[in-house]
């Protein structure tokens, strides 16, 4: 019997409510700030097992407070609730009734998970201080977490230490990933304008082609990496789109690109954006175009405190046995819960989707959580409040403000 069995076989019990739930959710996807349903059935919840809630905090977000006892330690956990602009593929018994929107990046189970250790930690009460729980809408690219911060999350429901986890696919079910130091990647977003002359095709002599400078453009760019950053340092310059004109006879006046650019350093992070920003300019003023760049920095990196993350690395051994903790590689995608860890000290960590064609990677088509690690999700949430406020293991408090 492990330190947590008594959460585990309580969890156990409700199991089959967890999946309902997770199926109900994932059958009504909702996009990025427009989580009424989801945040509704949350704030539900939450107020039926006994927890204060806060509802509208970053327009959709949703915080539930819990406190026991007279300590006056603190501790936050976030799951995200949002779905994909994706088309469902999966031919499930409980696929999106929404034409075109899906939970498929998991967002669904993140938050049965947090919801069945707010359950179990409401009705058990074993600890002492106060939990919040976050429910944070629009984490996909649309800046839910600043939203939420912007309308005082943190001064409002003040932490020692944040927490939040990601389910990942390709990654043996229930296993469970940490990293100290910079684990996902900022995210840059670029808009770019190249201005040309349009004409006729037949005569681009008369023109110039904005085209052929952006189509120039995207080939310098590869270079941005290969030769300019450190080998050792890792970054990531990617074109996603490229549009312009319509008829095959017609030089368009305009091309449209659009770029992300990703680094797990902030110095990398500054290099990579000032070169790619001269490269654009430069290439289209020698091809005769004017480029104009709309540039909105989307994320930090994520830097996982070295505390919060032993803290939760020893909860994930007492709780799943050291055969199923690993260390996790760093990873170039990009996550807002950096902008909470930027004000607040913490941790995010991964949890095992499972392997193999039936599991496919997040933002598919035929993606799905699996719902077998619901229970192993929500005892490790619970595990980890319970042993943050009774356990000497846990970062003290003033070791989380130093931090």
């Amino acid at each position: 019997m492990t330190r947590y069995a008594h959460i585990q076989a309580w969890l156990d019990d409700v199991d089959a409510d967890l999946k309902a739930l997770r199926q109900d959710i994932h059958a009504h996807p909702e996009l990025g700030f427009e989580e009424q349903r989801t945040a509704a059935l949350v704030a539900h919840l939450l107020t039926e097992w006994g927890y204060e809630v806060h509802s509208g905090i970053g327009r959709t977000g949703v915080v539930g407070v819990l406190r026991n006892g007279a300590s006056n330690r603190t501790l936050g956990l976030r799951a995200d609730m949002d779905a994909l602009p994706i088309v469902e593929n999966t031919g499930l018994t409980y696929s999106s009734c929404h034409a075109g929107r899906m939970h498929a990046c998991g967002h669904d189970g993140h938050t049965v998970m947090l919801l069945g250790a707010a359950r179990y930690l409401a009705a058990t009460r074993n600890f002492q201080g106060t939990l919040n729980l976050i429910f944070q809408p629009a984490e996909e690219g649309q800046g839910g977490a600043e939203a939420m911060l912007e309308d005082g999350l943190l001064e409002r429901f003040p932490c020692e230490a944040l927490f939040g986890m990601h389910n990942m696919p390709g990654l043996e079910a229930g296993h469970l990933c940490f990293h100290a130091g910079p684990l996902m990647a900022s995210q840059d977003l670029l808009e770019v304008v190249i201005e040309g002359v349009g004409g006729h095709g037949s005569m681009p002599h008369l023109s110039v082609d904005p085209l052929v400078a952006a189509s120039s453009t995207v080939m310098a760019l590869q270079t941005v990496v290969g030769r300019n950053v450190d080998p050792q340092q890792a970054a990531v310059v990617t074109v996603g789109a490229l549009q312009a004109g319509e008829a095959a006879n017609v030089i368009p006046q305009r091309a449209l690109l659009r770029l992300s650019l990703r680094a797990l350093d902030a110095q990398v992070r500054e290099q990579v954006l000032e070169r790619v920003k001269g490269i654009i300019y430069r290439q289209a003023e020698s091809l005769g175009c004017r480029a104009s760049i709309e540039h909105r920095p989307a994320y930090p990196v994520l830097i996982n405190s070295p505390a919060e993350t032993a803290f939760a690395r020893h909860i994930g051994i007492e709780l799943a046995g050291a055969d199923q903790v690993f260390e996790a590689p760093t990873v170039m995608g990009s996550e807002d819960f950096a902008w909470m860890l930027q004000r607040c000290p913490g941790s995010y960590l991964f949890i095992g989707n499972g392997t193999g064609a039936g599991r496919p990677m997040v933002h598919n088509p035929g993606y799905d959580f699996n719902d077998e690690i619901l229970v192993r999700g929500a005892a490790y949430w619970a595990a980890l409040t319970e042993t943050w406020f009774q356990d000497s293991a846990a970062p003290s408090q003033a070791s989380a403000t130093a931090a």
